[in-house]
């Protein structure tokens, strides 16, 4: 799977990084972005990024794939 953050619907509410630091981080102005190409394999990573865009308030997670 793929996962990006639409920067546009971002607010820096945190909770992505909460769920799942091993995909997501901040940027300088503290909005999430996700760490590397955004390639997600393991199954437990692809399940924290799931709950992560379920869990975004601004629904700025996007996930390609399965």
């Amino acid at each position: 799977m793929k996962v990006t953050i639409d920067a546009a619907r971002c607010q820096g509410q945190g909770r992505c990084f909460g769920i799942a630091p091993e995909i997501f981080d901040f940027d300088d102005l503290g909005n999430g972005v996700v760490i590397g190409d955004g390639i997600v394999d393991d199954e437990e990573l692809k399940a924290k990024a799931r709950l992560a865009q379920a869990n975004c308030p601004e629904h700025a997670i996007n996930i390609e794939g399965n």
